[in-house]
């Protein structure tokens, strides 16, 4: 009996041995991204350029913003460079998967996304608000005076935005505008009442525009949280830029950055 268990036991762990060959053969074939990177002596990331105050492509073709300052943190913490490749949000995955390491500049989570790719942690929650011309406090108190007949809702395509706008907007007439650098301008010259985009940036767009006032953006209309989108499967490199974000919270460096951009 005793030599009938040993075999059942030996044979046992002959299989347990040849069914994680194969998965030792992958790992071994597919390095993570964080070996790369190192390896690459840069770190790659994908951001949009027209979303203040994370990410903004200045006419020299540099970028500015909170997520640049932040991406440069962690470059610097890996030994790296950071290299920033401009990217739109009707392209973003795509160009992620195709030249970058991370996606940085206000991305916020969602399922379809979740689907292609991996997120941090998140780094921030930061719901949609509308912003309107100041002269029309009076009339668009909420979103539901905001969505009547007549009110035209200008929205950038390809993000969350448009998204939010196309599930929500019942009444309003909708209007596309590609470019979310002069969105807001359009709202302050009267050609569009309202744009309802994350609650962090109508507070930043306001400083810009004294014309136009955020409503209500201690309520946002709906929840939502921000991160920066990852190689889905690699686990190395997800627990380190996780680890990295952390430490910038606790040590303050995360938020001596936000303060700067947000407040």
């Amino acid at each position: 009996m005793k030599k009938l268990i040993s075999a059942a036991i030996l044979a046992g762990l002959a299989l347990v041995s040849l069914s994680l060959r194969p998965a030792l053969a992958d790992d071994a074939a597919s390095p993570s991204r964080l070996d790369q990177v190192i390896k690459a002596g840069k770190l790659r990331i994908c951001m949009t350029g027209d979303y203040k105050p994370f990410t903004y492509y200045r006419p020299d073709q540099s970028f500015e913003g909170m997520d640049v300052e932040l991406g440069q943190a962690l470059a610097k913490s890996l030994g790296v460079e950071a290299q920033f490749i401009k990217t739109t949000w009707s392209t973003l995955m795509n160009d992620f998967i195709a030249q970058c390491d991370i996606a940085m500049g206000g991305v916020s989570i969602t399922l379809d996304r979740a689907r292609t790719a991996a997120f941090s942690e998140p780094t921030m929650v930061d719901g949609k608000a509308p912003i309107i011309r100041c002269a029309d406090k009076d009339k668009f108190r909420n979103f539901d005076m905001i969505d009547q007949p007549g009110t035209r809702a200008i929205v950038n395509p390809g993000g969350t935005n448009e998204r939010f706008a196309r599930a929500r907007y019942k009444h309003a007439t909708l209007m596309l505008h590609p470019d979310n650098v002069t969105i807001f301008q359009q709202i302050v010259d009267g050609r569009a009442d309202v744009m309802v985009t994350d609650a962090s940036e109508t507070l930043w767009q306001s400083k810009l525009h004294p014309e136009l006032c955020p409503v209500t953006p201690d309520q946002p209309l709906q929840f939502a949280e921000k991160a920066y989108l990852l190689p889905r499967g690699d686990v190395a490199f997800k627990a380190y830029v996780d680890t990295w974000l952390h430490l910038a919270k606790a040590t303050g460096q995360y938020q001596q950055i936000f303060d700067k951009w947000l407040k």
